[in-house]
């Protein structure tokens, strides 16, 4: 079971900022794919992953991050400096 947290707009297109996933994906990228089955929106949320970043255990991780043993994955959207 997998914690996934949405934030900002992708939160909005999911429609929910968080839900407990069974999955067996063994990557983020195979996780993303099974979350874009789930809804149109969390298809639409997940449908441009260059306009997406993601953390695994509130790490920074790139799409074919492995997902064994991770507990929380996180969406969203490029941070700005300011």
């Amino acid at each position: 079971m997998i914690e996934v947290l949405y934030f900002a707009w992708l939160r909005e297109r999911a429609g929910t900022a968080r839900e407990k996933v069974e999955t067996q994906a063994p990557t983020v990228a195979a996780l993303v794919e099974e979350l874009r089955g789930r809804s149109e929106g969390h298809a639409l949320a997940l449908s441009d992953l260059r306009a997406v970043r993601v953390a695994v255990d509130q790490k920074l991780a790139a799409f074919d991050a492995p997902l064994v043993g991770a507990r929380e994955v996180a969406f969203f959207p490029p941070m700005t400096g300011g």
